[in-house]
């Protein structure tokens, strides 16, 4: 028996692997045996409205399920680390079903992922500069 987390948009098998991992709504969380399903939960993702440390905490999350699979749309670079570091193989599924996917995972069809597949820190901060500051620089101050 192995555990396997998806990022999902809900339960529905027949709903589309959420492109992003650290955002998701949720992960179906699902006990296969070979390649029958014989449990399924859906957990909501804390991550889905943090500030900042979306990706790492869903990662928690998937890691602190037990699961040995993770299979997602696309993943940033801290939460490829953690799940590297718990020994969680991260597989690919970029536009396919739940269930689609699922049944190519169990025939070991889906890409692993070797590193993260989006930068990381493209969140919603400020950016680094960019004319933001209050400073009198650039020639705009007053005498």
């Amino acid at each position: 028996m192995v555990k396997v987390a998806i990022s999902a948009i809900n339960e529905d098998l027949d709903s589309v692997v959420c492109p992003t991992f650290g955002r998701c709504p949720g992960f179906l969380m699902i006990e296969l045996d070979k390649d029958e399903i014989k449990n399924k939960t859906f957990v909501s993702n804390p991550g889905v409205s943090m500030f900042r440390g979306a990706g790492i905490s869903a990662a928690q999350l998937v890691a602190g399920e037990k699961c040995s699979a993770v299979i997602t749309g696309n993943m940033g670079p801290n939460a490829f680390g953690v799940m590297k570091s718990s020994g969680v193989k991260i597989y690919q599924a970029m536009g396919l079903k739940v269930k689609d996917a699922l049944d190519q995972y169990s025939k070991g069809k889906l890409r692993e992922f070797s590193q993260a597949s989006v930068p990381g820190g493209r969140g919603f901060g400020m950016g680094r500069g960019a004319g933001a500051g209050m400073g009198p620089g650039a020639g705009r101050g007053r005498r």
